[in-house]
């Protein structure tokens, strides 16, 4: 296991000095022009971008790092009673983009069972980290879904989607709702999140509409079929790192999560082993991983503690636990 020494600044200079390229993909994808081969969250490198944009985020983002460890040590995390409206924002240019308000439902299903335990495969057999597995207890209901029809073919990772000026939507009560964007990405990402402390006029999280809900294991969506893909960039929302810390063998800033030298993909069988210091058996069964949603199915204690920390008083989404 590993221990938090760095903070939130000088982790996230770390991590951007493993860049040896100007790309704007945070990891490598074979994409077609229907789906992804590997699962692709931009959400490391929008907020690169975000640093570069506005020098005053990092020492927000640091303030929360500081908070958060103190709330965690101090015992000062929320009670299990959080529930977070969802504003779904759904841009559509095709029939099929614009997912029915079914499958949207099925979203929110998926999210209320990943945090809470209930999803049906978190007791699976031969998981190495059983014993630390999390009831995150945080619930999810749907408060709105709006549509809009756009000649847009892909929105990118620079935020268009969430400036109607802009062609998209501007989000809704951002400090009070989880506002999700809908809409074809591109360039094989499937979705990716802004951290706690960005700008609340950019706040929430972007997903691709083939990969939002659940699906049938031989659509296209396959092997994102799942719904994982909103869980994992929730995860991001709610103050989660990539569980290899966006760098070999980097720190995801949680103590009970073994070190990763790189992503997951597919379905690793038991007993993968990191090549880091020790070779730790990986968690690759984290959502915060990069395996088919078939092979994620749990959040750990420390990271239920790290999004536990964002809604107590003071914290970043204090306004989401009123």
């Amino acid at each position: 296991m590993k221990k938090m020494l760095l903070s939130a600044t000088a982790a996230l200079l770390m991590f951007s000095c493993q860049k040896d390229n100007n790309t704007t993909d945070e990891f490598t994808t074979q994409a077609t022009n229907s789906t992804s081969t590997f699962r692709g969250c931009a959400s490391h490198e929008v907020l690169e971008a975000q640093l570069k944009a506005d020098p005053t985020l990092a020492t927000r983002m640091d303030e929360i790092e500081k908070f958060t460890t103190n709330a965690i040590q101090a015992g000062r995390l929320v009670n299990g009673k959080v529930e977070i409206p969802v504003v779904f924002n759904v841009l559509y240019r095709t029939t099929a983009e614009n997912i029915s308000l079914s499958q949207l439902q099925s979203q929110i299903d998926v999210l209320n069972k990943d945090f809470n335990a209930a999803n049906s495969d978190y007791n699976t057999a031969n998981n190495p980290y059983s014993s630390v597995r999390a009831n995150v207890g945080i619930s999810f209901v749907l408060d709105q879904v709006i549509r809009k029809s756009t000649t847009k073919s892909s929105w990118g990772t620079r935020d268009a989607m969430k400036k109607t000026k802009q062609g998209g939507l501007d989000p809704t009560s951002p400090t009070t709702k989880l506002n999700f964007w809908v809409c074809t990405i591109g360039g094989g990402i499937l979705g990716y999140a802004q951290f706690p402390g960005g700008s609340s006029a950019t706040d929430g999280v972007v997903c691709d509409s083939k990969y939002v809900g659940v699906t049938s294991n031989s659509g296209s969506s396959y092997p994102y079929n799942l719904g994982r893909t909103a869980t994992h960039e929730v995860g991001h929302w709610m103050n989660l790192r990539h569980i290899w810390g966006d760098a070999t063998c980097g720190s995801d800033l949680v103590a009970d999560t073994p070190v990763h030298n790189t992503a997951n993909y597919g379905v690793p069988p038991v007993g993968h082993r990191s090549t880091c210091t020790g070779t730790p058996l990986e968690m690759y069964m984290n959502y915060m991983d990069y395996t088919d949603d078939r092979g994620m199915y749990m959040f750990s204690l420390g990271q239920k503690s790290r999004m536990d920390a964002i809604f107590v008083s003071g914290g970043a989404r204090y306004s989401f636990g009123q």
